[in-house]
């Protein structure tokens, strides 16, 4: 995640090589073990915890973001956990691309597919799993391990199968992040 200058008059976000627009008021730990594919936004006072990974040695990649993400204000992105045979151990967390975290989302997943709107208040429980072309709506809760099948909406606390996505809607999330993309400006918040 090398930074390069950005010659906006008092920007609060750093534009990448890659084309990511990082919030100077996030918080990244362990930036040497998160990927970011490109075009990603991580708005203020998003945080996500590259620095929460197996103990023992090498490098090890906890957080992979795929293009066109956004993560919105106050999100919070940190790998799931689990004591086994008495070991506490992290796990690596995968995110594809287009994915929209909403404000205030908390996510400890170990997979969320491509083309998935998260919105607002979400709890994404630790190792759950949401396929491609999914949807979670506000204040919803997705206990842990729970599977999300692609063209789903989810919604409430616990978070239930409530309606099915259309078969378009790939080619909507994929619309609506690169507009969201193209019209973000790099400015004070």
């Amino acid at each position: 995640m090398e930074p390069s200058t950005v010659s906006y008059y008092k920007t609060e976000y750093i534009e990448t090589d890659t084309g990511n627009k990082v919030s100077r008021k996030s918080v990244i730990c362990g930036s040497q073990n998160i990927i970011l594919g490109g075009k990603t936004i991580i708005q203020t006072d998003c945080v996500i915890r590259g620095d929460l990974r197996r103990t023992g040695g090498g490098h090890a990649v906890v957080v992979a973001i795929g293009r066109y993400c956004l993560l919105s204000r106050g999100s919070i992105i940190r790998p799931p956990y689990k004591t086994y045979k008495g070991a506490f151990s992290y796990y690596s967390m995968k995110i594809g691309d287009h994915v929209t975290i909403g404000e205030g989302s908390i996510v400890e997943a170990a997979t969320i597919g491509s083309f998935v709107h998260i919105g607002k208040n979400c709890v994404i429980g630790r190792f759950a799993i949401i396929k491609d072309c999914c949807r979670i709506e506000d204040n919803t809760v997705i206990p842990p391990n729970t599977v999300v099948p692609s063209f789903s909406i989810y919604e409430g606390s616990p978070g239930v199968f409530v309606d099915e996505l259309p078969e378009c809607v790939q080619d909507l999330y994929e619309a609506k992040t690169k507009d969201y993309y193209a019209k973000f400006q790099l400015r004070g918040d």
